[in-house]
Parts: structure tokens; C-alpha cells; sequence
């Protein structure tokens, strides 16, 4: 008799546990059907568009609130995924808005279309200044120690000088152009003479000085 009360103690104590976690697990399973049979699956697709030129918003995010399932829009906008009804969408792409939506839980069929409308963002960021220098004293050593660089106006004014152009005209030859120029020219002035004898300013005073001056400067001496 006590060895029979003792099997029938120990039979509670070892199935009792596996017996409630069953109805633990059917309980479970009434509760998740009573949630499927509340929201029904359909097939959901559409397009993401601008606002202002209902242009397509290129591979734009598409999921659900609070879940880890959705999709993304491709090249053109499009996307298709499945979802629940009364499930609240969340639309976001870089440069947008973020917007949502609330799939109708009154819908019949199973399946969905729609297009949605996503605003433009503008996004300001904060002036940042980038310095040369890790440290304050760094900075103090470089403006003490360091020459200023010229710059590009600097530059400019100092080949532009009339010496400088006067000294480069001395020792630069004539280019391509400028002999062209110069060949052209003489022929002008034989072709503005045809006919006639061309007059010689061996008594023009104006020459005279113009060769003198030439003469002083060493403009006849051979150039090496």
C-alpha cells in the first residue's frame, strides 16, 4: 500500500509539470489563431513619389512599425511585399521626409495598391572649421614663425610689372605669329606704294633721332 501512494506521488510530481506546460502551449496556440483569424494577409504593392514632381523616389524603405519585415522600393518606386491588415508602414529615403501609413483593416480582397507621397527635406548641418594646427600654441608658433604664402593676385601683379615685361621682351623672339604679322605688314606698304616711287626719309629728322637712340642703347652691336 505505501509503495502504491509513493508511485502515485512521484507519478504527479514528474508529469505534472510536462501536462501544464501542454496546456500552457494550446493556450498559446488558441491566442496566436484568435490574432491571425483578426488580421488577414494581402499582398501590398504601389509606388513612392515626389510631392512636388511625382518623380520616382528611388530604392525608398518600406517597413512595418514595430516589426522587423517590409521591403524597399526599387529603381522606379515599385514595391510588393506581404502584409497584415491594420499593419502602419513606415516610408523613408535619404533626402525625404519620413511619412506613414495605415493599412485599412476594412479591406475585402487581398491584395492592395497604392502611391505614396514622400516630402522633400531639407537637411542644414553645422558650420564646421577645420584648423592645420592640433593646439592654440601651435597656432600662435605658425603666425609668428611662418611666412604669409603669396597669393595668386601677388603673383600676378609681380610678372606684370613694366620691368619685369621690358626685361622678358628683351631676350624673347618673335613667335610664329608675330613674324607673320610683320611679313603681312611689309607687304601692305609695298602694295600701298604700287606705282609710284617710295620715299626715302634720309632727311626725315624723326628717323635720324630713332637711329641715334637705337644707336646709344647697342641695338647695332653683334648679340652673342
Amino acid at each position: 500500500m505505501k509503495f502504491f501512494v509513493i508511485t502515485i506521488i512521484l507519478f504527479r510530481i514528474i508529469l505534472l509539470p510536462e501536462i501544464s506546460f501542454a496546456q500552457a502551449k494550446d493556450s498559446n496556440k488558441v491566442v496566436e489563431t484568435k490574432n491571425d483569424t483578426s488580421r488577414r494577409m494581402i499582398q501590398f504593392s504601389g509606388a513612392v513619389v515626389t510631392a512636388d514632381s511625382l518623380k520616382p523616389v528611388r530604392y525608398a524603405n518600406i517597413l512595418v512599425k514595430g516589426e522587423n519585415r517590409g521591403c524597399a522600393a526599387n529603381y522606379y518606386g515599385f514595391f510588393s511585399f506581404v502584409a497584415y491588415t491594420g499593419d502602419v508602414l513606415e516610408f523613408s529615403a535619404q533626402g525625404y521626409k519620413t511619412s506613414y501609413y495605415t493599412i485599412p483593416d476594412t479591406l475585402k480582397e487581398d491584395h492592395y495598391s497604392m502611391f505614396q507621397i514622400m516630402q522633400t527635406d531639407t537637411i542644414l548641418l553645422q558650420e564646421t572649421v577645420i584648423y592645420p594646427w592640433p593646439t592654440v600654441e601651435a597656432l600662435e608658433y605658425a603666425i609668428v614663425h611662418n611666412e604669409i604664402p603669396e597669393t595668386d593676385y601677388d603673383r600676378a601683379m609681380k610678372n606684370l610689372e613694366r620691368e619685369k615685361l621690358k626685361e622678358i621682351g628683351e631676350v624673347m623672339g618673335m613667335d610664329g605669329s608675330m613674324n607673320y604679322r610683320n611679313q603681312i605688314q611689309g607687304v601692305i606698304d609695298k602694295s600701298y606704294y604700287n606705282g609710284q616711287y617710295t620715299p626715302y626719309t634720309f632727311l626725315n629728322p624723326f628717323a635720324w633721332m630713332q637711329f641715334f637712340k637705337a644707336w646709344k642703347e647697342g641695338k647695332f652691336k653683334r648679340q652673342k
